[in-house]
């Protein structure tokens, strides 16, 4: 009987295996978008954090101001990978039940 235990252990361990690549996969096929300075700067992440795009309008290319737009652009960059950790974390913790394992 312990076998059999152990057996339905096993199955579920590889099932929720399966569950999370495949939720993986679905994370590397999902975006996210976050921008900074009232939208001047846009930046596209997918939700294994990969940064895809960066849109700067032009009225925020001032060559007396760059310093500014790299604080854009870090603030922008630094959102979306705030949103895709979140996004993952909602997907992680929907295939594991809110255990805390590795993804």
């Amino acid at each position: 009987m312990a076998g059999m235990n152990l057996q339905k252990l096993m199955k579920q361990a590889q099932q929720a295996q399966a569950q999370m690549l495949a939720t993986q996969e679905e994370l590397a096929n999902e975006t996210v978008q976050a921008s900074a300075g009232g939208g001047m700067v846009t930046v596209t992440m997918t939700g294994a954090q990969q940064l895809t795009g960066i849109t700067i309008d032009p009225a925020a290319v001032d060559p007396a101001e760059v310093e500014l737009l790299e604080d854009m652009v870090l603030a922008a960059v630094n959102e979306a990978s705030r949103a895709a950790s979140d996004l993952a974390a909602s997907k992680r913790d929907s295939v594991t039940g809110g255990m805390n394992l590795p993804f």
